[in-house]
């Protein structure tokens, strides 16, 4: 299980640079919309690998057949 990091860099002039690290897909971008929009107006954004990674769901299912000849 990775941990997930919000990072925020506030420059003198007022501007906040927040860098989301250990969510994977779009789900940062709803855990970041109450910040942001507290913040103000975003300007930029740039997506970052994780973003366009897929969480690995693998599924392994098994089918037992059992037949009787008719013979």
């Amino acid at each position: 299980m990775t941990m997930e990091t919000l990072e925020f860099i506030i420059y003198p002039d007022g501007r906040v640079k927040e860098t989301v690290t250990g969510i994977i897909g779009s789900s940062c971008q709803e855990v970041t919309a109450a910040i942001e929009a507290q913040l103000g107006r975003v300007i930029s954004t740039e997506k970052t690998a994780e973003y366009f990674a897929q969480t690995n769901n693998q599924s392994t299912q098994t089918l037992n057949q059992t037949g009787f000849s008719d013979w």
